[in-house]
């Protein structure tokens, strides 16, 4: 483990599946960057990495929606408040840097770097009810998961399929359909 620091800036690059979080210290030297799975065990366990690394973290998201409502709540149930990164600063401060043109990586990088140079960061409201019990939201987006991927395997299995002849008169060649059709 590396020495802890006073103070340390996280960028998180939210994303559908997974996000990218990155942490940078007082000099602007990236000192972690991991992908975290979109789910409340990866969550923490990432909180909890970052909070052992600095006696305070500043928290930078990129979306402030509903798609990050997790990953803004389980922070604030943790006492850190999470302050807005724009896209649109971001994606502009993202030219004074080198490497690849977007990656999450990059991305979640220049949001730690925006927010540790940047002094009118906007905070981000996390509702009280979420923050107290953020049960119900984590138990809608499984149930979301889950509809997607009923979803996913029923198209699968109807493009995949075997064919089958059209029943009833024909009065031309054969045609076939897909049984779901």
């Amino acid at each position: 483990m590396t020495e802890r620091r006073a103070r340390i800036w996280t960028g998180i690059d939210a994303g559908k599946g997974h996000h990218w979080a990155a942490a940078v210290d007082e000099s602007g030297f990236q000192i972690w960057s991991e992908k975290i799975n979109d789910d409340e065990a990866a969550i923490l366990e990432a909180i909890a990495e970052a909070l052992a690394m600095a006696d305070a973290v500043e928290w930078a998201i990129d979306l402030t929606g509903t798609a990050s409502a997790l990953l803004l709540a389980l922070p604030a149930s943790h006492g850190q408040k999470p302050v807005h990164g724009p896209g649109r600063t971001v994606h502009r401060m993202a030219g004074a840097y080198r490497g690849e043109a977007k990656t999450d990586a990059r991305d979640a990088f220049v949001i730690a770097e925006t927010s540790r140079l940047r002094r009118d960061p906007t905070a981000v409201d996390v509702p009280a009810q979420l923050v107290a019990d953020p049960a119900p939201l984590v138990a809608h987006r499984t149930d979301l998961v889950a509809g997607r991927v009923r979803t996913v395997n029923r198209l699968r299995d109807v493009l995949t399929g075997p064919s089958r002849p059209r029943s009833g008169p024909s009065t031309g060649p054969t045609t076939w359909v897909h049984p779901g059709c």
